[in-house]
């Protein structure tokens, strides 16, 4: 019989989607570090949906039974520690099933900014009329940092909508409805050149703390930061004073270095910044659409067939 084990926080419910797997096999949902210890070493799969604890590489045995990892997010971060990442076991991921959401919330926040939505919404609870202009967003331009599976959605919904979209990635390539894909190592360079600048990248050694005072006073005053991909990808204090200075105009946080962010954060009070709980890609019904996924992969393994969305480890 083969063993699924799944490791979900306390406040989450067991992952939906996974009746459809096949018989023989066994499903154990794990929510504490006792029980996931004991799993790791009978376990011939591991799926993740909680990934806010460092508790999967405190638990991980010498000899793992495990053969597949897979994990219901995009970002997968949190399993890149050493004695996972150096074996031979594949990692996959949930690619494709966050991209529309989050690319929708994208437009939405530049919509939010450009017709000045948070001013509406602070006039009307002053009961205020209040006549302004706003901005047109046709032929605007949006930098989209990390122009994979997420960015590459995000950058062609904006491009439906009328924008100028740029990108970056590892290497300059070309991507259908980017006007240029660069290089990350050139991404300053486009900066002061840009309206919005949309965080999708993952977060690497190469990308934590990217966007640090540097940056930020690298940008157009104008300009909006949209973050959607993993908070420590921005140094919070940074962002804080380059709002204060007016180095750039206005903030989406979708993600943050720390998670919730505190009650007490100076952040929640910025006119001019927007605050989610990191749910930018979580549409109704996203659960169930992740164990489906991990259902149809599934199939694939049993069958020996290769699965999708490996993730390079390296």
């Amino acid at each position: 019989m083969t063993e699924v084990l799944v490791l979900t926080a306390d406040d989450e419910p067991d992952l939906p989607g996974l009746d459809g797997l096949p018989d023989p096999v066994r499903v154990t949902h794990v929510r504490d570090e006792q029980a996931l210890a004991d799993g790791l070493t009978r376990a011939d799969i591991l799926v993740v949906t909680d990934f806010r604890s460092g508790m999967i590489e405190r638990c991980w045995p010498e000899a793992p039974s495990v053969r597949w990892v897979h994990a219901t997010s995009a970002g997968v971060d949190a399993l890149m520690f050493p004695a996972l990442r150096d074996s031979d076991i594949p990692i996959t991921n949930a690619r494709g099933i966050f991209n529309r959401g989050i690319a929708e919330y994208v437009l939405g926040a530049i919509l939010l900014f450009a017709k000045d939505t948070i001013g509406n919404l602070n006039y009307q609870r002053l009961h205020r009329w209040q006549h302004r202009e706003t901005r047109l967003i046709d032929r605007q331009r949006a930098l989209i940092v990390g122009a994979g599976s997420i960015g590459t959605t995000v950058g062609q919904l904006l491009n439906a909508a009328g924008l100028e979209v740029q990108g970056t990635a590892r290497t300059a390539r070309t991507i259908d409805g980017f006007r240029e894909v660069h290089a990350q190592e050139n991404m300053m360079a486009v900066l002061p050149h840009v309206d919005y600048v949309v965080i999708t990248a993952p977060l690497t050694p190469d990308t934590e703390g990217l966007f640090d005072e540097q940056t930020f006073r690298a940008m157009k005053p104008s300009a909006h930061l949209i973050n959607v991909g993993r908070g420590p990808i921005v140094v919070t204090e940074a962002l804080l004073a380059a709002l204060d200075r007016g180095d750039i105009a206005g903030a989406a946080l979708d993600v943050f270095e720390e998670e919730p962010l505190p009650e007490e954060h100076p952040l929640w009070d910025k006119p001019n910044v927007m605050i989610s709980a990191h749910m930018a890609g979580d549409f109704i019904g996203w659960r169930r659409a992740l164990g489906e996924q991990f259902t149809e992969n599934f199939t694939r393994w049993q069958a020996g067939d290769e699965l999708n969305n490996l993730v390079q480890k390296v």
